[in-house]
């Protein structure tokens, strides 16, 4: 079992795919996307938390990753793993 995973996106968005492409090849099932261009108020809320304009913003538990090359970098770095085990 992996760490909830939140991803803020958009409907075209390469990025998006990418960094849900990764995910999935290390195991996440599931994960929670916001699609922030069809809610306002989401993006919204997305930029307060993070500080950022730009998807995917993703989200392992309560860490904020960043976007997908942070979280490629994570994974080179073998930090991504460890990060999705649940305790």
């Amino acid at each position: 079992m992996s760490a909830a995973v939140l991803m803020y996106t958009t409907a075209v968005c390469p990025f998006c795919t990418r960094a849900k492409q990764l995910l999935s090849a290390r195991g996440v099932a599931q994960i929670e996307e916001v699609r922030i261009d069809l809610d306002p108020v989401r993006r919204e809320e997305m930029m307060e938390k993070t500080k950022r304009r730009t998807v995917p913003q993703i989200y392992i538990g309560d860490t904020h990753v960043g976007g997908c090359d942070d979280l490629y970098a994570l994974d080179a770095a073998g930090k991504l793993l460890p990060l999705l085990e649940v305790n």
